[in-house]
């Protein structure tokens, strides 16, 4: 309030009879003396965040194989696809896949989960963090990086990361495999 409205509030509420027999409130202080409201605290998420990829141990690819992922000229040499699978069949698919695409020797699998049924599922298709936005619900692909923490997993892919939109994009993961010895 500016300094003029604060004196002549506080002159009506001088004239002013309280209704109970209570003491009368304090006038207030002018701005200057009142200290500002704390800053509201952010509230704490719900759910834990999910594994980012380049958190993972690891989870490193070269830089040149990493820019032919992101242009979307690799190599793909299979693919396996969990659009409607629960999850407890879209985890069991994924191992017998990871194992017989590495007992045939392939490096480089895709590996199509889907985006999920929110309202902006297609609208944004690639980016580095895409599959950590908000409105993406996608429950095998929220999971499928958790998935590939796992020891056993772990032991059996090098690196993964989002799809080029030619390959599936927010609903896809390229999966570099590990050498079999």
């Amino acid at each position: 309030m500016r300094r003029k409205d604060r004196e002549l509030w506080d002159t009506v509420r001088a004239t002013v009879t309280p209704l109970r027999d209570q003491p009368p409130v304090p006038a207030t202080p002018h701005p200057a003396t009142v200290a500002p409201p704390p800053a509201p605290r952010p509230p704490k998420p719900l759910q834990p965040a999910p594994v980012r990829a380049e958190a993972l141990p690891g989870n490193s690819l070269d830089r040149r194989t990493r820019q032919r992922l992101l242009r979307g000229k690799a190599e793909i040499e299979d693919r396996l696809d969990l659009h409607g699978d629960s999850v407890e069949v879209a985890y069991m698919r994924l191992r017998g896949f990871l194992n017989a695409s590495r007992t045939r020797g392939l490096r480089l699998v895709l590996v199509i989960t889907g985006k999920g049924s929110g309202d902006y599922v297609r609208h944004t298709l690639h980016g580095e963090s895409h599959w950590n936005a908000p409105e993406r619900d996608g429950r095998l692909r929220r999971l499928l990086p958790q998935w590939l923490a796992e020891p056993e997993l772990r032991a059996m892919v090098v690196a993964f990361q989002p799809a080029h939109p030619r390959h599936g994009g927010g609903g896809a993961w390229y999966l570099r495999l590990r050498r079999r010895q």
